[in-house]
């Protein structure tokens, strides 16, 4: 009986020592997976008018697809923005383009948008 509380508390010990040395999650979407999926909505974005092409909208399922925690969120928001502020996009396209391509973001394609307040 001894020996089996013993190995219980060690299991015990072991899982506490790996739950607290395990690293936090951090995003898995990198700034460079956001901008592989919304190039082919930079043309668009710049002066396209109309409906966004078809390659566009696949680009933004994918990313609504890929990013689904909140590190993945905001994360992919964050890069966002900073596109958004470095490719001189019409922020009338691009705060409509979610919802041109049947799409639901948590977060607008804004230059202004806090990024932190995703959840």
């Amino acid at each position: 009986m001894r020996s089996s509380s013993q190995a219980i508390i060690f299991l015990m010990a072991a899982f506490l020592v790996l739950f607290l040395i395990a690293p936090a999650s951090d995003a898995a979407v990198t700034c460079g997976d956001v901008a592989k999926k919304i190039a082919p909505c930079v043309d668009y974005l710049r002066s396209g008018s109309g409906a966004p092409p078809p390659p566009c909208c696949g680009g933004v399922k994918a990313l609504a697809a890929s990013a689904t925690t909140t590190p993945d969120k905001q994360a992919a928001c964050a890069c966002l923005k900073t596109q958004s502020k470095n490719l001189n996009i019409k922020p009338e396209l691009a705060q409509a383009l979610p919802g041109n391509c049947g799409v639901s973001l948590p977060y607008p394609i804004s230059p202004n948008f806090d990024c932190t307040t995703i959840r």
